[in-house]
């Protein structure tokens, strides 16, 4: 289907231009990037990819189209179609979410323009040489003009082009979602277990950092250093970055008082020429998992990454 649209998708990307900003999360693996997302879904402040569009990865403008034709109640002529579930349940399994209408990590899309390979990361310069640039900026205008909000999505695969992205995009706010990096770890090595069978087996993008952490053959010791190079990563990027462009989300802090962060999105927001007139309607609050996080391993090991990477 993305093939036969493909054309079609061409005439819509020539006519799009930026009108609102767009919302980037970044930061390390299972630090509440997904709940980040879903919470935003909830606002019904923002667009966002869902399980349904992204099967149309290659022509999401148009995805966004059927998706607003069939879910959008706008177009629901006398219920005629009542079956795409719309409301956020805050539910998910290492960042999969169930239905139709659920935040999805829409990677396949962020795939066909990165030119990644073994590792997920390339110099900026090199991506500002091979990316079709233009057609991924339109891509993205394309998806939120059609919804008529703000696009938030993940963009955790570029926690190392932080910069390549805030030069595409003029109106764009980077969320970083930052956790506690014993909890972190400790979730990342959970993640592990479920999703591959085994602790050792590397979980999340390859980082550039990847060879040389893998010749770590304790995986608590290693996945230390995975989340302590990421946000590394990732603070060092946004070091660059205007203040009105970055709104930094401590995990434990958001779960206690989510309102708080919501007014200060909608600072950043109008800053970008977008005001949020909403007022705040979602949780008061959301569970912080792993309270008691860190045991002996765990807080040795990041001790010992942290003296390791410290003046590298």
């Amino acid at each position: 289907m993305n093939n036969d649209l493909r054309s079609s998708e061409l005439s819509l990307i020539s006519n799009a231009t930026i009108k609102y900003p767009l919302i980037f999360i970044v930061g390390p693996s299972r630090s509440g990037s997904t709940l980040m997302l879903q919470w935003l879904a909830s606002t019904h402040q923002f667009s966002y990819p869902t399980n349904l569009l992204s099967r149309f990865y290659g022509t999401p403008i148009i995805g966004a189209k059927i998706q607003r034709l069939l879910a959008d109640p706008k177009f629901n002529f006398r219920d005629e179609i009542l079956d795409f579930q719309t409301d956020i349940n805050f539910v998910s399994e290492n960042g999969k979410t169930k239905g139709a209408m659920s935040p999805n990590e829409f990677w396949y899309f962020w795939r066909r323009f990165l030119p990644f390979q073994d590792i997920d990361y390339l110099p900026d310069d090199i991506l500002f040489d091979q990316v079709e640039i233009e057609v991924f900026k339109k891509e993205l205008y394309g998806i939120s003009n059609v919804f008529e909000k703000p696009f938030a999505l993940k963009a955790m695969i570029c926690n190392y082009n932080i910069e390549f992205l805030n030069k595409l995009f003029e109106k764009a706010i980077f969320i970083y979602t930052k956790r506690d990096p014993y909890a972190n770890i400790e979730s990342v090595l959970k993640a592990r277990e479920r999703q591959l069978g085994s602790r050792e087996l590397w979980y999340s993008f390859k980082i550039p950092e990847y060879y040389e952490l893998k010749k770590i053959n304790d995986p608590v010791k290693q996945t230390a250093g995975q989340i302590y190079c990421i946000n590394r990563a990732v603070e060092k990027g946004l070091a660059k970055i205007p203040k009105n462009k970055k709104l930094i989300v401590e995990y434990e802090e958001f779960c206690e008082d989510p309102e708080k962060f919501y007014k200060s999105l909608a600072y950043k927001m109008k800053a970008q020429g977008y005001e949020i007139k909403e007022k705040y309607k979602g949780p008061k609050h959301f569970e912080v998992t792993r309270k008691k996080a860190g045991n002996t391993e765990i807080i040795k090991s990041y001790s010992d990454i942290v003296k390791l990477y410290k003046n590298k």
